[in-house]
C-alpha cells in the first residue's frame, strides 16, 4: 500500500532537497520543539536539530544523555495515510539510519524495531510519535539521536559511536538517507524497506527476549510481517506477533 506524500520546497541538506532545517542550540528536547512546530503548521520534511538536549528521552520514557557533539534531530513528516500506518515509519527511519551509519564504516546491524548497532554496540535510536485526530494522521514525529563525539555509558547494554566523523557530516548523511527511504515508502509502501531491514536484522531462528508491557517473552526470531510487526516463535511451537515492545540483549 502506498501513501501520498507532499513535495516540500526549500533549501537542500547534503544530497536531500526540500528539507527545512530549524537549527537550535540547547533545548529540552527536539521532539518537544518539533511537536510545537507541527501543531502550528510546520511543513512536511521539516527537521529540528539541536546542539544539545537537556531533557532528551528514548523509548519507555528513559532519559537520554545528550551532550554537544552528537546528532539530535526530529523530523516532521506529513504523509497522506491513515493513523494505523504511522508505525511503519519507525521501520523506515531505522533503515535510513542504518544506511547513513554504514557510510562511515564498521559492522552495522538492526535490532527490532529501530535500534541501530555499530560493531555490536548501540550507536543510534529512533523515537516515533504520531500527531493525530482520531483516524486522521496530522503528522509523524521521528526523533533520532546518533553518537558521534561521545557515547553514553548504559548499565544494561553496550554502546558505540561513529569515529572519525563530524556531527554535521553525519546529520547530512542521515537527512539524505531519510529522504530517500521516505520517498521509497511513499511510492512503494514498506515492501522494499522491509527487505532492507531484514538484511541487517537478526538471522531467522536467532533467540530473542522481548518485554511487552509487564510480560517477558522468550523465543526465536521468525521474521517480520509486511506492516513491520515482529513474528516470535515460542517454545511450544506457536507464534506470537509483536506490534510493540522492546528486545533486550
Amino acid at each position: 500500500m502506498t501513501a501520498r506524500c507532499a513535495s516540500a520546497a526549500g533549501s537542500s541538506v547534503g544530497e536531500a532537497a526540500g528539507w527545512q532545517v530549524v537549527g537550535l542550540g540547547a533545548v529540552a528536547s527536539t521532539m518537544e520543539e518539533a511537536r510545537r512546530l507541527a501543531e502550528t503548521g510546520a511543513a512536511d520534511r521539516t527537521v529540528v536539530r539541536a546542539v544539545e538536549q537537556t531533557g532528551g528521552r528514548g523509548r519507555m520514557g528513559r532519559q537520554w544523555s545528550s551532550p554537544p557533539g552528537n546528532v539530535y534531530m526530529t523530523a516532521i513528516l506529513r504523509p497522506d495515510a491513515p493513523t494505523a500506518r504511522a508505525a511503519e515509519l519507525s521501520i523506515v527511519a531505522a533503515v535510513a539510519l542504518a544506511d547513513a551509519v554504514a557510510r562511515f564504516g564498521g559492522d552495522v546491524a538492526l535490532k527490532w524495531p529501530n535500534d541501530v548497532l555499530l560493531n555490536g554496540g548501540k550507536v543510534a535510536g529512533v523515537l516515533l510519535e504520531a500527531v493525530a485526530e482520531g483516524s486522521v494522521l496530522k503528522a509523524v514525529l521521528i526523533g533520532i539521536g546518533v553518537n558521534v563525539a561521545s557515547r553514553p555509558e548504559l548499565p544494561d547494554r553496550r554502546t558505540s559511536r561513529i569515529e572519525g566523523a563530524e556531527a554535521d557530516t553525519v546529520f547530512e548523511a542521515l537527512v539524505a538517507a531519510l529522504d530517500a527511504r521516505y520517498r521509497q515508502w511513499c511510492r512503494d509502501g514498506l515492501t522494499g524497506i522491509r527487505s532492507a531491514w531484514l538484511a541487517r536484522g537478526p538471522a531467522i531462528g536467532a533467540p530473542l527476549t522481548i518485554y511487552q508491557g509487564g510480560e517477558r517473552l522468550e523465543g526465536r526470531f521468525a521474521g517480520m510481517e509486511t506492516d513491520g510487526t515482529l513474528v516470535l516463535a515460542l517454545a511450544d511451537g506457536s507464534t506470537r506477533r509483536i506490534a510493540s515492545g522492546e528486545v533486550v540483549e
